[in-house]
């Protein structure tokens, strides 16, 4: 079956007041039956999922509602949420905090999703250090993920999306696209922009007015621009009697709308073939 993924970091409440009805809008646009967010707010005054999902038909978790505590600074810069066209059941919320990555708020959520006439699917919605030299960190963080893969994997091909905050030619992603091990370990998914995307794919760029004052303070080089956002689907070696075929890959919100910019990230829209096979 046809399945289109988003993912989108939103910038919690940073910036201009109308960037959350633009994402809405856009989200009732291009109609998605699956999506991970980064960076959402929560707490007892305001749930920004709900005002992200508002007049869709999207069933939405927020890494708050299935914890027992709030992670440090998710007061300021919110946390990880899903939000799937059917009912999902979350299976794990992975906090991914480590020695040089104390400061991330964002854990990982891993969610079931029963695709009708299909099957249940694996999807997880990933985040991953920010900082600049925390690729060590990074590193162990997806072997982490794929940890979380194993210990819930299903017949159908999992997909993980999200912000991982690295380049392809980064460790950690290098590691999760079956380009090199880390510590004795390997594995194979297959990045979705490389198989279908046109051009870089950048989607962290001073191009974007509200990504450009960021990279000015913490990358202080002119015209920078990165692909950090991403889809990975699991490959036959990890499911042997099913396929996820990647059919497009495309930026979204990397267009202002009324002069206003959706985020300091573009997002990635993936439409995937995916079923079990006859």
């Amino acid at each position: 079956m046809r399945l289109r993924v988003l993912t989108i970091n939103v910038q919690n409440d940073e910036g201009d007041s109308r960037r959350l009805a633009l994402i809405n809008a856009e989200l009732r646009r291009i109609d998605p039956d699956v999506v991970a967010f980064q960076e959402v707010l929560h707490s007892a005054e305001r749930r920004q999922l709900d005002e992200l999902l508002e007049g869709t038909d999207l069933h939405g978790t927020h890494q708050a509602q299935a914890m027992a505590y709030n992670p440090p600074f998710a007061d300021a810069y919110g946390g990880s949420a899903v939000a799937t066209r059917w009912p999902h059941s979350v299976l794990e919320v992975l906090d991914l905090r480590l020695l040089a990555a104390t400061d991330v708020p964002w854990c990982s959520l891993a969610v079931s999703i029963p695709l009708p006439g299909e099957g249940d699917i694996l999807f997880i919605a990933a985040t991953a250090s920010w900082r600049l030299e925390a690729e060590s960190a990074r590193e162990r963080q997806a072997v982490a993920l794929t940890d979380l893969d194993a210990r819930h994997r299903r017949a159908l091909p999992t997909i993980i999306a999200g912000d991982f905050n690295a380049g392809p030619d980064a460790a950690s992603i290098r590691y999760l696209t079956g380009l090199q091990s880390i510590a004795g370990r390997s594995v194979h998914y297959n990045d979705a922009w490389a198989v279908a995307g046109q051009g870089p794919g950048h989607t962290w760029t001073a191009d974007n007015p509200n990504a450009a004052a960021v990279i000015d303070q913490i990358v202080r080089q002119p015209n920078h621009r990165r692909r950090i956002d991403y889809v990975f689907t699991g490959s036959w070696h990890a499911h042997p009697k099913a396929h996820c075929q990647v059919r497009t890959a495309s930026l979204a919100f990397d267009q202002p709308a009324d002069g206003v910019w959706a985020s300091d990230h573009f997002g990635v829209l993936v439409d995937l073939e995916n079923g079990n096979d006859a």
